[in-house]
């Protein structure tokens, strides 16, 4: 897509905690931003009961102020990627090892989470939070976390059920009235970041070099799903934007140790076994060719910066079954 052509595109993500809007696509957020891109992260809670990460972190006055520090940081991280950033503004529901367990979501006991959390928020509160955002943003594209949330954390898996369900009601007049003018946002896409043929691609790309792979024993116990990972629909080249990605990860020192696992394959081994961050197109009210259904290069792919905001305008109220990806 031409530079000039991106001026006026914008693009949300929506993230559960402070560093996920850098761990998780943060390379194609460099990259929209370089060629002129608005993009804006919601996060949806402060990670108030994150742990501390980074043993260096780990001394007299961080954990007693986790709260104010991680909010630094994030200013720091959002710096350094060029982006705007709301706070949704609630709690964080912690790690809760007996929720986190559950494999089926339907099986999960949501009373295990603390009182008052993300996780234990009404999601007609928590919808509406958001949807004041998209409707005041209104974004063209908003990615989130596939319905496990990434990794079964409560506030992943909020985070998506939120997302969905304001991506559905920030087009309609009738849901929210007070909450800012209707906006349609035109496609939504998960993100499949931590996908197996990745961390395949990236394991065997250090055996190749000599050198020992941080991702041996996990694929050891990684049960391969081809049905999972045939899901991905959209990859986006965002190689020589790793640096970015990487000095915005650092910026959240609390939670990324730079001797950790995050760094421990180099960058030119990375760029050049997997360039890309990957992602589902999920919901799109504008044509995709068929032929492009799982080919895309672009988030932005079947959009034109012309008539963009006019497409967003008239998909207003607009009834398309969720998941539909309308096809040309």
């Amino acid at each position: 897509m031409p530079e000039q052509l991106q001026q006026a595109f914008r693009l949300m993500h929506v993230h559960a905690h402070p560093d996920d809007e850098s761990s998780k696509g943060a390379g194609i957020t460099a990259k929209y931003v370089a060629e002129g891109v608005d993009v804006h992260v919601a996060t949806c809670t402060g990670g108030e009961r994150g742990d501390i990460l980074n043993p260096k972190m780990e001394r007299p006055g961080i954990l007693e102020n986790i709260h104010e520090i991680r909010r630094e940081e994030m200013h720091r991280a959002r710096d350094i990627l060029g982006i705007k950033q709301d706070w949704l503004g609630f709690v964080d529901s912690g790690w809760v090892e007996e929720f986190m367990l559950v494999k089926e979501m339907e099986a999960k006991d949501w009373s295990l989470l603390p009182e008052g959390c993300f996780g234990r928020t009404p999601l007609e509160v928590s919808t509406r939070r958001l949807v004041e955002i998209i409707r005041s943003f209104r974004p063209h594209v908003v990615t989130t976390y596939d319905e496990n949330g990434g990794y079964p954390h409560p506030d992943h898996i909020m985070c998506h059920r939120v997302s969905v369900e304001a991506f559905r009601a920030a087009g309609d007049p009738d849901l929210f009235p007070d909450a800012g003018e209707p906006w349609q946002p035109l496609k939504l896409y998960y993100s499949h970041t931590f996908n197996y043929p990745r961390m395949v691609a990236l394991h065997e790309a250090m055996l190749s070099h000599g050198l020992s792979s941080p991702y041996e024993e996990r694929l050891e116990e990684w049960k391969p799903d081809p049905g999972w990972d045939e899901r991905v629909t959209t990859r986006v080249e965002c190689a020589d934007f790793f640096g970015v990605r990487d000095q915005a990860l650092l910026a959240h020192a609390t939670q990324i140790d730079p001797d950790g696992p995050w760094f421990a394959v180099p960058r030119e081994i990375e760029k050049e076994a997997w360039p890309t961050e990957d992602y589902e197109l999920v919901t799109s009210y504008v044509p995709v060719p068929e032929a492009e259904k799982r080919e895309e290069t672009d988030l932005f792919a079947g959009l034109d910066v012309a008539t963009a905001d006019d497409e967003g305008k008239a998909a207003v109220g607009r009834e398309i079954s969720f998941g539909k990806v309308i096809t040309a």
